[in-house]
């Protein structure tokens, strides 16, 4: 039987690499791509090998100048225009830089693609994600916005609404920006608040432009926010909005920086509470798209603790075929972290133990307390937001 989840991987996506020094080590891909391939994940999955989108396609959501740019810059890094986020500290230009950054977009343009045709349901690319791409610039670590890219292909199909869900840590502005006055986009972004946190936005209410009140929803949460509360504020958010919003097709980014070991954060979060995220969007994906989803990555830079089980356990979903977090990690894997770190692996592909799952998450049903900053944070987007979409703020 034909596979019906689509994984996008090549080792060739490795060359999107900023450098040695630089947070987002181009490693964290093959790990997740290993441990994927030796728990089994790969068998279950089509994985497939896209092109370089072209100039055309990238242009959809990108300004022309900012390509030709982008390209100057692949060519002779040292032609980088820092009025372009090029050839900065976050994003610094590197030989190769256009068809490294195109492949990912095509990687999602192509699984979006598939999915709107009915080839298959789900799609992964979690060597994409990449949020804060702006249509005229670099920031973030991110060269060109795939998920923006992928979600205008959607409606230039034919879909008529999409629906972008962002859990990395921090505020998927990128994709909110492009489609800001856009009706037919929702964006939800549930994220570290941007006082503590680049790239400084995302606040509740920042609701959408002019013609399109509603369309974005931003949850803003404390530093220190653990599994408990993040996950409560996903669930007391997210499926609400996304049922209202009725999507022809579901799009998610999965960055796991908020993960307690991410250097670049401050979130408390556990692999298992990112697992369950994962489920949690994937039924989201069934309950309200006929399950039409395409799964992105994003942030993440705890290398080998966390990117590698968090999107194993996302890729594992997506097949139908989840992973349980008890489950040992096969010590192939280890010894190969072991080889070329220095240091072990992790053991199992969950941090929590046995007797502390399932995580219990207090839904919103069962009354909140405002006097917490993780539910004034999450009223505050639900009191910004949810009477636009017919939804009552106080319950459910």
């Amino acid at each position: 039987m034909a596979h019906r989840t689509r994984l996008v991987w090549d080792d060739g996506f490795t060359a999107y690499n900023f450098g040695p020094s630089h947070p987002m080590a181009p490693v964290r891909l093959d790990l997740t791509t290993r441990l994927a391939r030796s728990l089994g994940v790969l068998d279950k999955v089509e994985v497939v090998c896209p092109g370089v989108a072209s100039d055309e396609l990238l242009s959809s959501v990108h300004d022309p100048g900012y390509v030709a740019a982008v390209r100057a810059a692949s060519a002779d890094p040292a032609a980088a225009e820092p009025r372009r986020g090029l050839g900065t500290e976050d994003d610094p230009a590197f030989l190769g830089m256009h068809e490294a950054s195109a492949r990912i977009v095509q990687g999602t343009v192509d699984l979006c693609d598939a999915v709107w045709r009915g080839e298959i349901d789900h799609g992964v690319n979690y060597c994409g994600g990449m949020h804060h791409a702006m249509a005229t610039h670099a920031a973030g670590f991110c060269i060109y916005n795939d998920a923006a890219v992928g979600i205008q292909h959607l409606l230039d199909s034919g879909a008529e609404r999409v629906a972008y869900v962002d859990i990395d840590v921090h505020h998927g502005d990128g994709v909110e920006r492009i489609f800001w006055n856009d009706p037919r986009v929702l964006t939800v972004s549930v994220h570290e608040s941007g006082r503590a946190l680049f790239p400084g936005t995302g606040y509740p209410g920042d609701i959408g432009g002019p013609d399109a009140r509603g369309s974005a929803a931003n949850v803003a949460l404390p530093p220190g926010t653990g599994d408990s509360e993040w996950l409560r504020a996903i669930e007391s958010v997210v499926p609400h909005l996304v049922e209202a919003f009725d999507p022809d097709v579901l799009v998610t980014q999965h960055g796991c920086d908020t993960h307690s070991q991410d250097p670049l954060a401050h979130l408390t979060v556990s692999v298992d509470a990112q697992r369950r995220a994962h489920e949690c969007l994937h039924r989201l994906a069934h309950d309200v798209a006929d399950g039409r989803w395409v799964a992105l990555g994003g942030g993440g830079y705890e290398l080998v603790d966390v990117v590698p089980r968090s999107w194993t356990h996302l890729a594992a979903i997506a097949a139908h075929a989840p992973v349980p977090a008890e489950t040992e990690v096969p010590q192939d894997w280890r010894d190969h972290v072991l080889e070329i770190s220095g240091r072990e692996g992790p053991a199992t592909m969950g941090d929590l133990r046995p007797e502390d799952l399932p995580i219990w998450v207090r839904s919103w049903g069962m009354g909140h307390n405002p006097d917490r900053p993780v539910d004034a944070a999450i009223l505050a987007t639900r009191q910004a937001v949810f009477p636009l979409h017919g939804l009552d703020p106080w319950f459910d």
